[in-house]
């Protein structure tokens, strides 16, 4: 039995070529901290550290590399941006498909006297720009969105949505968790103020990686979440007020950044276009099989526009944890099941509170991977009449 990977809406795996080498590279031959040594290894380590800002603004469009900040993971990164810009009696507004990494925070601040409003999108998980203007308050201060949909695929008009926080002078935070590595996204075009990464999804990068991307006037207005070591103004015991140190306190995963540096290497040489037209090659294949099983129900689009290579499925009246199971242990197929830390977007979809299984592709995956995961599902559907 073959085990196949279906599963990069969580983690990508496997890795790009030259993340082990990068990673292994630091840790035998390099070994120094960062901002700390005034020997040859320590700066070895500081030279690569600004190569890989300096490849996400290439990425991103951005154009200033000391404002990149490194963060564990986007959840810690989020987590900075709406701790650091919401105050007490501040409004914000999301969207209904977003994920826990967001919801939870805001709900925690709530009962610091931040609101929040949510609009809600269609059953598709699409977007009207427009229906955010019924949800600004007097005292709206930003606008938060993930630029697509970690259950259905769902990519989210963002470009009206930044046109709308520059008209209306609102912070404008962006989570491409789902998107960063295969969409190009442009920080100048979609009037972003942050944009927050993640490096072991569509990065190809390793777990414990992250960061975030912001303009100088939103940084200066944010409070840093975390105070400490930085390597720089050692003689004051205040943070410093200026990028990156005011975000990165501590020791950063260097090794982790070692490694995004050769993923980042590997996505801008393939090139964004190259991978996103393998991933909707693989995506359109998936959806036109899967439209032949009429005991299952696809949930979002059923179609390739404005939809990344995420497919939740559900089955009516049968356990998706059951059906995920069995696609592992019988067929050696790795997806995942239940509410993906985003019930407010099952709620939106009408999967709540069952969920879906979701299948996940990259541009790693081949045709024979989808047939054999097609034929997978008609065996199961067979074994329990349906």
């Amino acid at each position: 039995m073959k085990n196949l990977y279906l599963d990069h809406a969580a983690t990508s795996f496997p890795k790009a070529p030259g993340v082990v080498e990068s990673m292994s590279n630091y840790l035998i031959e390099v070994g120094s901290n960062v901002n700390r040594g005034v020997y040859q290894s320590s700066f070895n380590a500081e030279n690569i550290l600004f190569e890989t800002r300096e490849l996400i603004c290439e990425l991103f469009h951005f154009q200033k590399p000391e404002n990149v900040v490194f963060t564990k993971n986007i959840t810690e990164s989020l987590n900075v941006l709406i701790k650091g810009i919401l105050h007490k009696n501040d409004h914000i507004i999301v969207s209904s498909m977003e994920h826990n990494a967001v919801m939870r925070p805001l709900n925690a601040l709530s009962t610091r006297g931040v609101s929040f409003s949510k609009v809600p999108c269609n059953k598709y998980g699409e977007l009207n720009p427009e229906d955010i203007k019924k949800y600004i308050q007097p005292n709206t201060k930003a606008i938060l969105m993930t630029h697509a949909s970690n259950v259905c695929g769902t990519i989210l008009d963002l470009v009206k949505v930044g046109k709308i926080c520059k008209e209306k002078g609102f912070y404008f935070i962006i989570d491409t968790a789902q998107t960063a590595g295969f969409l190009d996204i442009d920080y100048e075009k979609l009037n972003a103020d942050a944009i927050a990464f993640t490096g072991h999804k569509g990065l190809l990068g390793p777990q414990g990686i992250g960061g975030f991307i912001i303009g100088e006037d939103m940084a200066n207005q944010m409070n840093s979440l975390i105070q400490g070591g930085t390597g720089s103004l050692s003689e004051e015991e205040t943070q410093p007020d200026y990028m990156p140190d005011k975000f990165e306190a501590g020791t950063l995963n260097i090794p982790g950044i070692y490694g995004l540096n050769a993923s980042l290497k590997y996505i801008l040489k393939t090139g964004l276009k190259t991978i996103r037209e393998k991933e909707l090659y693989i995506l359109k294949y998936f959806l036109d099989e899967l439209s032949n099983l009429s005991a299952l129900k696809i949930i979002g689009k059923k179609h390739l526009k404005e939809r990344t290579a995420v497919v939740s499925i559900d089955i009516p009246q049968e356990d998706t944890g059951e059906i995920a199971y069995e696609l592992f242990k019988d067929f050696g197929i790795m997806t995942r099941c239940g509410l993906h830390c985003a019930p407010s977007a099952h709620k939106t979809l009408g999967t709540f509170p069952h969920g879906t299984i979701r299948f996940s592709f990259s541009h790693h995956n081949t045709i024979k991977d989808i047939t054999y995961t097609i034929d997978a599902l008609n065996q199961i559907m067979k074994k329990r009449s349906l």
